[in-house]
């Protein structure tokens, strides 16, 4: 289970008791915004406090790639390289270091083999989440041509988990830790309802370090 964060954090604490209160350590990617967001600054040290992986999920959440045209890029080497590390210079602060925080996951879920050559050079692992659902869309808005209702979206899942033979082991699932007030149906309130339905179903949650054998 991974959650991203860069302007809102309004799921941080029903997420972390929902996690709590299944035994589950999961995985949080924030940008360097979040990180110096004061007002986030306890829902960091909680879920750093409680055993959850902490990582980086760029400094200014910038778009690597066009949209539409996937190899063209949109930053430098350079200009990636300085938003990046300025991401890990903020989880200081926390504790958090590349050395035990090596893996990324881009902005936007979006990157190209360029982003993924370049983030190797700088020793760290850029991962993704596992395609085939809608979890990632829980993001959207009713004004949005893409908006997803929480119900869709936890339909998406349990319908992925029935109809692929390997159902969902080794799944990296993305959700955001918090959303755009306009979207009032909030797919994080459906976790405890999805936790319980997985755990029944025989499925162990492990962090992304745990998961990719690297620490």
């Amino acid at each position: 289970m991974v959650f991203t964060g860069h302007e809102f954090a309004d799921g941080g604490s029903f997420i972390t008791q929902s996690l709590k209160q299944q035994n589950i350590k999961a995985s949080f990617f924030f940008t360097g915004d979040f990180y110096r967001n004061t007002s986030f600054k306890p829902i960091i040290q909680q879920l750093k406090k409680e055993g959850h992986y902490l990582g980086a999920h760029a400094d200014k959440h910038l778009l690597y790639a066009d949209w539409n045209k996937r190899d063209s890029l949109l930053v430098t080497k350079e200009q990636f390289k300085k938003d990046l590390l300025q991401n890990y210079m903020e989880m200081k602060q926390f504790g958090i270091t590349q050395s035990n925080a090596a893996f990324f996951l881009p902005p936007y879920e979006w990157y190209n083999d360029s982003i993924a050559a370049w983030t190797k050079e700088l020793g760290l692992q850029l991962i993704n989440y596992s395609p085939g659902t809608k979890s990632n869309a829980d993001y959207t808005w009713p004004a949005l041509k893409n908006y997803q209702s929480s119900d869709t979206i936890y339909q998406s899942i349990i319908h992925y988990e029935q109809s692929h033979a390997s159902g969902l082991n080794g799944f990296i699932l993305l959700i955001h830790i918090g959303t755009d007030p306009t979207r009032t149906d909030k797919f994080y309130f459906q976790l405890p309802k999805l936790l319980k339905e997985l755990k029944q179903k025989g499925y162990r949650f492990k962090r992304v370090d745990e998961l990719l054998n690297k620490r």
